[in-house]
């Protein structure tokens, strides 16, 4: 039985669902979940993901209509996102990305029936919302074809690769401006973030500085990479000695000191390698793009760049040029040494970014270049037969093959 005498059984149907969910979670507060099998556990984990989904669509429609109602005005809230943080006790930042959300299902039917049906999450619903919006001018005729390819593809991909197919959508509807359209979104965007660039530091008189700061997400990329070489376990043992760290990964402290050593000491072509590769930035455009095209370009940390933003740094400082089609580094050794040299290792990070084992996302940074045909058994040190996977994988892929000849899949 609900809790909420105003819910009767031949109400509203939403009031209805809400008063039957309430009490089918009530019955199960004390229902224990180790008698669960593996598949069954397995099952239930995506399928609950798509009734909360469609729950949080339920939501959402709901914080609408009480927009619609102008609940807001009658406890003087200014908004409806400050309204729904006071009735719901979620921050001013939940409420907000809640309203936001309702927004986006109103003005966007078929998103809301996908999610509505467990099919999408909201974080891909947001991203879809955003891609058709930025669809304007010549291109306002797209939008439906726009939101129909992105639901498809949403079977396929989470709300990161969605933004990068949403940014490049007209490559599948309008090939010919496609180039200029993710040009100008990047473009706007890295407008908006340079406006929002931010350092503030105050000293607490007791020895320490305390900071915050907004970066916009390239040269934000460059100071992780920049940090995560000086702080890689590797090289702290290096420095420190052996036994001196013991984590896989740099701990908040670790980086904190990185960042401190950063300050003092290095310039930035002394930064220790990492991964095997010196911690360069590396900007990926083509020759087209350099000489003024209007393609993106890309750091291998995985951020996009516009070609403008990527003319500018190839101008102002010292780049690793990765430009397509161009002659490089020997990448192919062969047998002539056993492990990968800078400049395969580059070339391999650029290809997978992160460790290779479907279900891990480890940087490339603190990943192993593994060999897919062992070198003890005649493997070449090349990049067609390298595979990145962290030390975890890396060890039980080794393991594995060992006790029983097969190995984890691995992403192709």
């Amino acid at each position: 039985m609900s809790k909420h005498p105003g819910d009767h059984h031949d109400g509203h149907p939403v009031a209805q669902f809400v008063a039957l969910l309430e009490a089918e979670l009530a019955a199960l507060v004390q229902a224990p979940t180790w008698s669960l099998d593996s598949a069954t556990t397995a099952d239930l984990v995506p399928r609950l993901a798509g009734l909360v989904a469609g729950v949080q669509e339920l939501e959402a429609r709901v914080v609408g209509h009480a927009g619609v109602l102008d609940l807001p005005g009658s406890i003087g809230a200014r908004s409806l996102a400050a309204w729904l943080a006071r009735v719901t006790r979620v921050t001013g930042a939940e409420a907000s990305r809640k309203a936001r959300l309702a927004g986006d299902l109103a003005a966007h039917e078929p998103v809301r029936v996908a999610m509505a049906e467990g099919r999408l999450h909201g974080e891909q619903a947001k991203v879809i919302a955003a891609a058709v919006g930025d669809l304007d001018g010549d291109h306002l005729a797209w939008r439906d074809k726009a939101e129909a390819h992105l639901l498809g593809e949403a079977a396929h991909h989470d709300a990161h690769d969605l933004k990068t197919l949403g940014r490049r959508i007209l490559e599948t509807l309008d090939p010919d401006k496609a180039d200029e359209h993710e040009a100008r979104l990047l473009e706007a965007e890295e407008a908006r973030a340079r406006k929002r660039t931010a350092l503030t530091m105050w000293d607490d008189g007791e020895g320490l500085a305390h900071g915050r700061f907004t970066l916009p997400s390239a040269q934000a990329s460059m100071l992780r990479k920049a940090l995560t070489a000086i702080a890689a376990p590797k090289h702290v043992r290096a420095t420190d000695g052996a036994g001196s760290y013991d984590h896989e990964k740099p701990t908040p402290e670790r980086l904190g000191q990185a960042f401190r050593e950063y300050v003092e000491r290095y310039p930035a072509d002394q930064l220790p390698a990492m991964g095997g590769t010196n911690a360069t930035v590396v900007v990926t455009m083509t020759l087209d793009t350099l000489n003024g095209g209007l393609a993106a370009a890309h750091l291998d940390t995985g951020t996009a760049l516009s070609p403008t933003e990527a003319r500018r740094i190839a101008c102002e400082a010292g780049i690793i040029p990765a430009v397509l089609d161009g002659a490089g580094q020997v990448l192919d050794l062969g047998r002539k040494r056993r492990f990968h040299t800078p400049g395969q290792r580059l070339a391999i990070t650029l290809e997978q970014q992160h460790c290779q084992h479907p279900a891990c996302t480890t940087p490339a940074a603190y990943c192993h270049t593994h060999h897919g045909i062992p070198w003890s058994e005649g493997g070449t040190t090349d990049t067609r037969d390298a595979v990145l996977l962290c030390p975890f994988h890396h060890h039980q892929t080794h393991r594995a093959a060992h006790a029983t000849g097969q190995t984890h899949p691995l992403r192709t």
